[in-house]
């Protein structure tokens, strides 16, 4: 292999390099990050159909629970304080990400994981022990907490960890582990509401300790990226860290390059600001929609309140649980899928199939609920074929989210950032996703009790404009180097404009050493 780095057909800039087995157990010990942020979206949801908790904590939804059928279903879930609970977790989360971009870029993305492992165990145990819900909301926010360190420093960490031919794999590892989360949760949740005396709850919650114990000690054995080393001072071991991450001997090109865009990068005192100048209006801009959309195609109103809006339906707090079971598995399967396709078929291929693959079933779900529950929210008795019909598409839909914009929600801000402006913005994804998830989880059980079944309606909608979006603006990063991803704005038909020729986030020419020379921001 050539020494240095090499210049391919397309004039982008490739660096020597392999797929090891040391980048691989790092990037797999990373991505357990995700498990804590899977494990609470998949546990929220099933505590809260559990009788017993209700009961204890929420009595006035516990009596609408018991009550005749013939009660409006659409909102027997409707409860301000119920909301809280599961949305407080969120704006914590929100807050925490914009200190974590600070602990990130100065200290490293390891104690980032760290310190968001240790919060997220310290709340799993208030939750478990919980008396009140004032203890709930506590123990939640401590959660939120923890959320915000872990997913604004796990991508970053794949991302800058990772070959750029792997990069899409390697960090979708990231949305597998919260996949494989919320399908833990799910079945613990199933066999935990089986406990007789009605403390299953207690475990569903305390059990979050294990997830937040492995990113924990996770953080410990990692190895700091050479980016984060490079941007700390840290040059010679970086380099040496270089060539074991890259198994081979000559990493000047890329080494130097990282270098360049350190520099670069310290010469940017405020970071958060210089995010505002116009050279950065594409990453700005992804980083604010990618994450706002995301959380408009109404995953998370699936995946929180799944048990939730299966036993609204129809089934027993038993099936219900199940099927949540069963859509966490197709969730996991699908992610797998996505590990297997987004550097081969790119980024905007799963963006593209999977947003009409998502339309067609939130419209069909739409249509089945709204055909036997219609406006009043009394269904009477629900066949068994309306059941399967309905967890079916539901399926569906949620295979077409975690093949496209679950995984790639998190990959694609990741990896378009360069180097001086990647903590704070990664914090811009990070409190945008946080804040809407808050905001929909906080208003989603209201919205479902006045808007019926039209609520699939609007998040259809909102598919269909993420879709035209990601069809109009976004380029396609398949197979770039990480710190050369600038190439993509300045061949967009659109957003060129806003890059000057030559001028390359990181402030690297194309095909040129950083030892030619640098243009100054």
């Amino acid at each position: 292999m050539p020494a240095g780095g090499f210049v391919v057909g397309d004039g982008q800039k490739a660096y020597p390099g392999k797929l090891t087995p040391f980048v691989l157990f790092t990037c797999v010990v990373a991505a357990m990050g995700g498990l804590i942020f899977g494990y609470d979206i998949g546990i929220s949801g099933g505590v809260t159909s559990m009788p017993s908790f209700l009961r204890r904590f929420f009595p006035s939804v516990y009596r609408k629970q018991q009550e005749d059928a013939t009660t409006n279903q659409y909102c027997q879930y409707d409860s301000p304080t119920l909301t809280l609970f599961t949305s407080s977790l969120y704006l914590a989360a929100l807050i925490s990400s914009l200190v974590a971009s600070t602990v990130t870029r100065k200290f490293g993305r390891r104690l980032s994981m760290l310190f968001g492992g240790i919060l997220f165990c310290v709340g799993a145990l208030i939750n478990g022990f919980a008396k009140h819900v004032w203890m709930l909301i506590v123990g939640r926010i401590l959660l939120g907490f923890g959320i915000g360190f872990a997913n604004q420093s796990v991508p970053l960490y794949l991302s800058e960890m990772a070959p750029y031919k792997y990069r899409g794999a390697l960090n979708i590892g990231f949305q597998l582990s919260i996949t494989i989360g919320i399908l833990v949760a799910e079945v613990l949740n199933y066999f935990f509401a089986k406990i007789k005396g009605g403390w299953g709850w207690r475990l569903s919650l305390g059990g979050a300790v294990v997830p937040a114990l492995i990113i924990t000690l996770g953080s410990l054995v990692l190895p700091d990226t050479p980016n984060s080393m490079i941007e700390r001072g840290k040059h010679e071991e970086a380099k040496i860290k270089l060539r074991r991450i890259r198994g081979v001997d000559d990493v000047s090109q890329e080494f130097d390059d990282l270098v360049a865009a350190s520099k670069e990068s310290q010469s940017i005192e405020h970071p958060w600001t210089n995010l505002l100048r116009r050279k950065y209006r594409p990453h700005l801009t992804m980083a604010i929609m990618i994450p706002f959309f995301q959380q408009l195609t109404g995953i998370n109103v699936i995946m929180f309140y799944a048990p939730v809006l299966f036993n609204t339906i129809g089934f027993t707090t038993d099936a219900s649980l199940m099927s949540a079971v069963v859509t966490g598995s197709v969730n996991v399967a699908a992610t797998l899928v996505s590990i297997y396709g987004v550097d081969k078929w790119g980024r905007r291929f799963l963006f593209l199939e999977g947003g009409t693959q998502m339309l067609i079933c939130q419209a069909v779900v739409a249509a089945c609920i709204g055909a036997k529950f219609g406006v009043d929210g009394t269904p009477g008795e629900l066949p068994k074929w309306y059941a399967i019909v309905v967890v079916t598409f539901i399926c569906i839909y949620v295979a077409g989210f975690a093949w496209s914009w679950g995984p790639l929600g998190w990959l694609v801000p990741s990896e378009i950032f360069p180097l001086e402006i990647r903590s704070a913005a990664q914090s811009i994804t990070v409190s945008v996703n946080m804040i809407f998830t808050f905001i929909i989880a906080q208003i989603f059980l209201t919205m479902l009790c006045h808007l019926k079944f039209g609520l699939f309606l609007v998040f259809a909608f909102f598919v269909v404009v993420m879709s035209i979006f990601v069809y109009i603006f976004l380029p396609e990063t398949k197979g770039i180097p990480i710190e050369e991803m600038g190439q993509v704005w300045r061949s967009h038909w659109y957003w060129s404009r806003f890059v000057e020729d030559g001028e390359y986030g990181n402030g690297l020419e194309m095909g040129k050493s950083s030892n030619q020379g640098t243009k100054k921001v």
